[in-house]
């Protein structure tokens, strides 16, 4: 039977299908709409074993759940960065490509999306809410600094207290905050909605309530892991879960070797260049329990910690590494199915 590989540039209302053979060859191109039936139907009229890829996108969820059935192989990649010419076609021949020879440049993203549907709808709710307040509150913070008022606080954004801060303000500058502070309000409400469904949500995946036993990590933050990751075992090591989490340290050398009078010899030329690009969300999650683990009294890992600043260790470096411990108890927990057991680590220490 023969092998296809399929690329498909998906927009909201056409979609460009490439089919390319096994040497490389271009078989056919052609457009259709942005549909369930003609998508699926388009696909099952390629004859043979059919291998699809298109780039990660709003579509992607959807369009990975209709052709799943239809292919033997389905890959989501993220978008391609290229010089030149773009267009449907070039896009569509170049996922074609990369399904084809697998290169190690293109990154493909994980998909599952039936698993958790409703924790992580409820997490992404929960989530662009929280951003939005925030945003509101920054312009407010920002409308005061631009008319010199110093010595701010969170009084600013209290419903009975932001009164008298507003009359420091200019009637066209307090007419601005006033409607700032009512989007605040609604946002402020609409937040303890969305933590109320994250919760309620929460509270039916039992994997959460395994993983907020980690030291740091509560219900919202457990959430937040498997919402992102959905399984442990996309992670063979911690090293690629730290990678992943963009906790992974990436080291660069050049000109490595030097000559010395007893032969060639390695210099030391090695320099930490700063943390890999990762999953943004899961970063902060991790970065946010180890400060917690630093205010609670007495922990293992705190002890680690100060051991660590007591052998001349940067306070940074040192917080890093304990994000990193974190991150590798969550996912020993979430593979083994148990909960965190804090003896392990008065061991380690």
């Amino acid at each position: 039977m023969a092998t296809r590989y399929i690329g498909i540039d998906v927009h909201s209302s056409s979609c460009t299908i490439a089919v390319m053979g096994p040497s490389g060859k271009r078989l056919r191109e052609w457009q259709v709409e942005t549909d369930h039936r003609v998508l699926v139907e388009a696909i099952k009229g390629v004859d043979g074993e059919r291998y699809v890829c298109f780039e990660e996108g709003t579509l992607s969820d959807w369009l990975y759940q209709i052709l799943e059935p239809a292919a033997k192989e389905l890959q989501v990649i993220q978008p391609l960065k290229r010089r030149g010419t773009k267009n449907d076609s070039v896009d569509a021949w170049a996922c074609a490509e990369a399904m084809r020879v697998q290169s190690r440049d293109v990154v493909r993203v994980f998909k599952a999306p039936k698993q958790f549907l409703s924790l992580r709808k409820a997490t992404r709710a929960h989530l662009l809410i929280q951003r939005d307040m925030v945003r509101v509150k920054n312009r407010i913070h920002a409308s005061y600094r631009a008319r010199g008022v110093r010595d701010l606080n969170d009084e600013i954004y209290d419903r009975k207290q932001r009164e008298s801060w507003q009359a420091k303000l200019p009637p066209a500058q307090r007419r601005l905050v006033e409607h700032f502070c009512l989007e605040l309000d609604g946002l402020v409400e609409a937040t303890q909605q969305a933590e109320a469904w994250l919760r309620e949500e929460a509270s039916k995946v039992d994997v959460v309530r395994l993983l907020s036993t980690a030291p740091g990590i509560g219900i919202l933050r457990a959430s937040h892991i498997v919402a992102t990751v959905l399984t442990p075992h996309r992670f063979r090591t911690r090293s690629q879960f730290w990678a992943y989490c963009g906790l992974g340290v990436v080291m660069r050398s050049s000109s490595d070797w030097c000559k010395t009078d007893s032969g060639w010899k390695r210099g030391v030329v090695a320099q930490t260049r700063g943390l890999k690009n990762g999953q943004p969300l899961l970063k902060n999650v991790f970065k946010g329990a180890a400060r917690t683990v630093l205010i609670m009294k007495d922990h293992p890992l705190k002890q680690r910690y100060q051991r660590q600043l007591s052998d001349g260790q940067k306070p940074n470096l040192a917080q890093l590494t304990l994000a990193r411990r974190i991150a590798a108890a969550v996912l020993a927990m979430w593979k083994a199915n148990q909960e965190y057991d804090v003896a392990k680590q008065q061991i380690a220490a």
